[in-house]
């Protein structure tokens, strides 16, 4: 379940932090809202962007990339597969 607070979006950034990947707050014209450079593990997130929309970008970021589930704590580990899940309940 996805909830649309501060402590839902730290605990998002948490799970990319374990998982080895930078995640930046920049300001840039991303149609998506987004930018992955894979190669680097490096996400940029478009810093204007609501709350909301922060958290709806990370989880779909989560849904397409790769985590090394070994790198993450068990409890995260849980988290990051119930955000996996096709059917995901805003």
């Amino acid at each position: 379940m996805v909830s649309y607070t501060k402590q839902f979006l730290a605990k998002l950034e948490n799970l990319f932090e374990q998982g080895g990947f930078l995640l930046r707050y920049e300001k840039g014209n991303f149609k998506s809202g987004y930018c992955i450079l894979e190669q680097s593990k490096v996400i940029v997130v478009n810093k204007f962007a609501s709350l909301d929309n922060k958290i709806n970008i990370l989880v779909e970021i989560i849904q397409n990339i790769e985590f090394n589930e070994q790198m993450l704590d068990p409890k995260l580990t849980t988290f990051l597969k119930e955000l996996q899940q096709k059917e995901i309940k805003f």
